[in-house]
Formats: C-alpha cells, sequence, structure tokens
C-alpha cells in the first residue's frame, strides 16, 4: 500500500492511496491514471516517520555553500534515476548514500523528509535558497505542474553543465594574468628589499661619492623608499581592497564597476559575450520548461551577475508587462547585439522564443571560447614582455655602474 501525491495534465495536485506490489508498479499505475507521481511512499514507511522516527539533523554555521560541480553533478545523477522510472524519494535516498559533500547531503537529508512528509519537490527545495537558487526551484516547480519532472530535470543538468563550462573558461582567461601579476609583483619586491641594497652598498664602496647613473639612481631610490616605507605600503593596499569590497556593495558602486566591467580594454568584450550567453542560455531554459515569461524575465534578472544587464532586462520585463515586445527596450540599451535583436524579435513573432534564446546561448557560448583562446594568446606575449621590462629595467639599472667601477680597475692596473 502506498501514498501517492501526483499532478494531473491541467497542474492540479491529487492525492491518493494505491495497492501494488512494490513502488514501481505503483508508479507504473499512476502513470496509467494519466498523473504524473511527485511522491510515492510506502504507507508503513510514512507511518514510521509520522510515528516518531528521529528526523534528520543538520549543522552548519552560516548558510552552506556549494560548488556548482557538485550541484552539477547531483541534478544530473537525480535526473538520470527519474528518467529511469524511480521514485522521487527512493532517487533521494539513494543518492544520500553515496554523496559526499556534507552540506549538500544534509540538504538531500532535509529533502527526503519533506517530501515523505507530502511537500512538493520544488517546496522543499525553497527552503534551502543558498543551494537552489529560484532558477532552480522554478524549473522544477514548472516540471511537476506540467507533469515533467525528468525532462526538466535534464534540460536544468544541461544547463548547469553549459554555465559551468562557460564559467571555467571566463575564469581560465582572468587567472592567467593574475598569476603573472603577482610573479611580477613578488620579483620586484624581492629585488628592491634584497638585491638592490647589497648592490648599493658595492658602489659606494668602489665609486665612494661619485654620482650613480639617473636610472640606476631612481632604482637605489625606489629600493630605499619601499625599504623605509613597507608597512605603509602594505597598509595602502589593504585599504583600498577593503575600501573596494565596501564600495562595490553600494548600490552606486556596484553599478559603476559592472559598467567598467563590460567597457574594460581586452576583457569587456568577453564580459559582455558571457553575459548575453548566459541571459539567452537562462531565459531560454525557463520558458522552455514552462515557466511564464514574466516569472522567467524575473528570474533572468536576478540571476544576470551584472546590475546593468540586469536594468537592461527590468525594461525588457516592463515592456512584456504591459503587452509590448522585448525588442525595444533591448535596443534602447545598447547593451545587445542587432544579431541578438533580430533573432529574438523572429522567435516572437514566430512563437520560436525558446529556440531562438537557445540558439543565441549557442552562438555566444562559441563566441566565448574563440574570444577566450583570442585573449589568451594575446595576453601571453604582453605579460611575458611585462615582466622582462620590469626585471630588465633594474638587471640594467645594477650593471651600468658596475661597467664604469671594471672600467676603472682596468685604466688602474694598465698603468
Amino acid at each position: 500500500m502506498f501514498n501517492y501525491t501526483a499532478v494531473d495534465a491541467t497542474g492540479q495536485q491529487k492525492t491518493g492511496v494505491m495497492d501494488a506490489p512494490s513502488t514501481a508498479d505503483a508508479t507504473a499505475k499512476i502513470k496509467q491514471q494519466g498523473l504524473f507521481p511527485v511522491t510515492v511512499v510506502e504507507v508503513n514507511s510514512a507511518t514510521a516517520t509520522l510515528s516518531g522516527k528521529p528526523a534528520r539533523k543538520s549543522f552548519s554555521f552560516g548558510k552552506p555553500r556549494i560548488k556548482g560541480k557538485i550541484l552539477m553533478v547531483f541534478t544530473r545523477q537525480l535526473a538520470t534515476l527519474i528518467d529511469a522510472g524511480m521514485p522521487l524519494l527512493r532517487s533521494l535516498t539513494t543518492l544520500i548514500k553515496q554523496e559526499k559533500s556534507p552540506p549538500l547531503r544534509n540538504a538531500m537529508g532535509a529533502l527526503s523528509d519533506s517530501v515523505e512528509s507530502g511537500s512538493t519537490f520544488s517546496d522543499a527545495l525553497a527552503q534551502h535558497p543558498s543551494i537552489f537558487n529560484k532558477l532552480y526551484v522554478n524549473m522544477v516547480r514548472a516540471g511537476e505542474v506540467g507533469g515533467v519532472l525528468e525532462v526538466v530535470l535534464v534540460r536544468l543538468a544541461e544547463f548547469q553543465e553549459k554555465s559551468q563550462k562557460i564559467r571555467s573558461k571566463v575564469i581560465s582567461a582572468m587567472v592567467y594574468p593574475v598569476v603573472v601579476l603577482v610573479i611580477a609583483i613578488a620579483i620586484l619586491a624581492f629585488l628592491l628589499l634584497f638585491i638592490v641594497p647589497k648592490f648599493e652598498a658595492i658602489f659606494k664602496d668602489m665609486l665612494g661619492n661619485k654620482p650613480l647613473p639617473f636610472l640606476t639612481q631612481m632604482v637605489v631610490d625606489v629600493s630605499r623608499f619601499v625599504q623605509h616605507n613597507i608597512l605603509i605600503i602594505v597598509g595602502v593596499v589593504v585599504v583600498v581592497v577593503v575600501a573596494y569590497k565596501i564600495f562595490s556593495k553600494t548600490p552606486g558602486g556596484a553599478a559603476l564597476i559592472d559598467r567598467l566591467k563590460l567597457k574594460f580594454p581586452l576583457f569587456g568584450d568577453l564580459v559582455s559575450k558571457t553575459a548575453i550567453a548566459r541571459f539567452a542560455r537562462t531565459l531560454g531554459t525557463l520558458v522552455s520548461s514552462g515557466v511564464p515569461i514574466l516569472q522567467a524575465l524575473n528570474i533572468t534578472k536576478e540571476t544576470s551577475g551584472n546590475i546593468i544587464i540586469s536594468n537592461a532586462i527590468g525594461n525588457i520585463y516592463e515592456s512584456v508587462k504591459e503587452g509590448e515586445s522585448m525588442v525595444g527596450p533591448m535596443e534602447h540599451s545598447g547593451l545587445f547585439p542587432p544579431m541578438v535583436v533580430s533573432m529574438i524579435q523572429v522567435g516572437e513573432e514566430t512563437g520560436q522564443l525558446p529556440a531562438m534564446l537557445t540558439k543565441v546561448a549557442d552562438v555566444y557560448e562559441e563566441e566565448v571560447d574563440v574570444t577566450v583562446a583570442g585573449l589568451t594568446s594575446l595576453l601571453e606575449p604582453i605579460m611575458i614582455v611585462f615582466l622582462a621590462v620590469i626585471v630588465g629595467t633594474i638587471v640594467v639599472a645594477l650593471f651600468m655602474p658596475l661597467i664604469t667601477i671594471i672600467t676603472q680597475l682596468q685604466s688602474q692596473t694598465g698603468s
């Protein structure tokens, strides 16, 4: 005997009792009635839960955070199990046993308990906003209402995989110059704090009060300044970093920084293409999963990752809310290329908006790949030359007085 919760073709939730020898048989019988099972729980199991079985407890400090890759794997595994015909509750129980991430395992335990007690899966997910965002929850809710939870989970897993892939590529493009810059700063600090002072002492002993070459004197002066003010320099760096973080959390500061990101040399084009790909992929995935367009735009706005893009999506939302097209505010924003605007216009006019959004996402994700490859090939020589100029300048400055010293020694030996 099994208690079940299911939805019909109109999205109405149904509950009842099904007599069957196994969970799989009960699920099959429910589907034969034209219903989509959300939960199928054996009566004895449910009774045990209600009669005092200790609920799972999770202990965490602050909000638990799950890496995107871990959540992606969980979604793909859950989609595979449900698509294979396994009930939701049993799928969660199976995944709990093999999950190695404590925060996600605890959340899965809480999800299992909520579903077992009669809650819908989307409502259970909504209780963990730090792990499952609004996009995740609303797609699952649309899948439950439409009776296609397994299809939506597969689509959600694909969305996460594509998002993770594009995120990794963007990060890889950003990491290289940062690493080279850190190495350059470390080498520069080592030379100025330890090497230049020793050469300065040698110059003083060998040349006395004779003036040093301009370049050498400049390097020596910089070295002295760094030695005498190292704590002040470190303090200034810390203050600048803290001030940046505080400024970036203010509405005006965050908007200014996000605008600069879109216009920053070299990287601005990459940030812009990434934002467009994310907008199209998110909105297309939501709409194709059955989420109403206004709700989908609202979710896309909140998950855009850039305030300027988010404001533009907000204008699109207001336009659609008034019964108008998405195209007008998109053109007015100046953030969306003509090709994107044209494809979305065609999608609206032909009723193929989800397909066109998906196509835009595919095109711009390929553009991101090309841009990342181009940036990497361009930055490598630039950063190598940058590092060579810094180190080379100091080396040349230190060797110029040595030439004078060697010439003096040779003249003294010759005489």
